[in-house]
């Protein structure tokens, strides 16, 4: 599968996990599947970073990964957030997706135990090995503490259903050598950089500010692959200030769960250590809402 890498290409959203008093709010959850059918987003991406999976149990987790793929029902493609610091935990949940009918599963690098580039190496071997789904690597060393050096993620690149990485690293160097030694698809993890990274051979994103505005995301895609790179860039500087703020104001997914309350799309609720955006933060949110349109 690892020359599949149109496979997961296009707009893939990172979605919130709504609440509700605490609990999964389920039928704000449905709601979000069905808006993105509509809008036309080509994959779902639950229980990630911005779908606040490490405050999720894993009953919870498991949960949410079954709402979205059922209600989903393959309209859309669902690439289910199932990594874990544990491999036995990330092949437990894993499993558990491709019994609910993900059509792949993303895996962040192991986070907090920083691994050697063989642990990281024999972790994605061993998760690949366990199921036959999809697998997306998802590095992130701002989050993780640890980069995944390229040469590690061209050797993963030789297991058949790695089939591409989520790059979050900000590294346009990294990026390139991916690509330049291996047929892996690489996904932006960073939405300021999906046009940068489309121009280096990317093949999509997986998106925070596609929770408001999939549509413009996918303009902007949807141009560059046509080879209008004017109509491209247009977009890329329409979208930046809102990119910018929904990671800037405070940590994913803070800035973006506020947008969509005030959208009237979500309560805005987070759970502990996550806290609500600040009055003064809110303000300058609102005013980037204001002078895109949405507000």
């Amino acid at each position: 599968m690892a020359n599949q890498s149109d496979l997961f290409a296009g707009l893939s959203v990172a979605m919130i996990t709504p609440f509700k008093n605490g609990e999964i709010d389920e039928s704000a959850l449905r709601a979000l599947v069905d808006y993105h059918v509509e809008q036309g987003t080509d994959t779902l991406c639950p229980v990630g970073t911005t779908g606040e999976s490490p405050t999720l149990s894993h009953d919870e987790h498991k949960q949410v990964i079954s709402i979205v793929c059922e209600q989903a029902a393959g309209r859309i493609k669902v690439m289910a957030g199932t990594g874990s610091n544990s491999t036995r935990e990330a092949i437990e949940l894993t499993k558990y997706a491709e019994q609910a009918g993900a059509d792949g599963a993303l895996h962040v690098a192991p986070y907090y135990n920083k691994p050697t580039q063989d642990g990281f190496y024999q972790h994605y071997q061993a998760i690949a090995e366990s199921v036959g789904l999809p697998i997306v690597i998802y590095n992130i060393p701002g989050r993780t503490a640890k980069n995944i050096e390229p040469e590690t993620i061209i050797r993963l690149a030789e297991i058949p259903n790695i089939v591409a990485v989520k790059e979050s690293t900000g590294s346009m160097d990294q990026a390139s050598h991916i690509l330049s030694c291996c047929d892996l698809a690489v996904l932006s993890g960073d939405d300021s950089l999906t046009l940068p990274l489309m121009a280096l051979g990317g093949k999509g994103v997986v998106s925070v500010v596609g929770n408001i505005v999939p549509g413009d995301v996918k303009s902007m895609l949807d141009a560059f692959n046509a080879g209008d790179l004017n109509k491209a860039r247009e977009w890329h500087f329409k979208l930046f200030t809102l990119c910018r703020n929904l990671l800037g104001l405070a940590t994913n997914p803070i800035p973006i769960k506020a947008a969509m309350q005030l959208l009237g799309r979500d309560n805005g609720e987070v759970r502990l250590p996550m806290t609500q955006l600040d009055s003064q933060s809110m303000k300058v949110l609102e005013k980037t809402l204001q002078d895109y349109g949405l507000l």
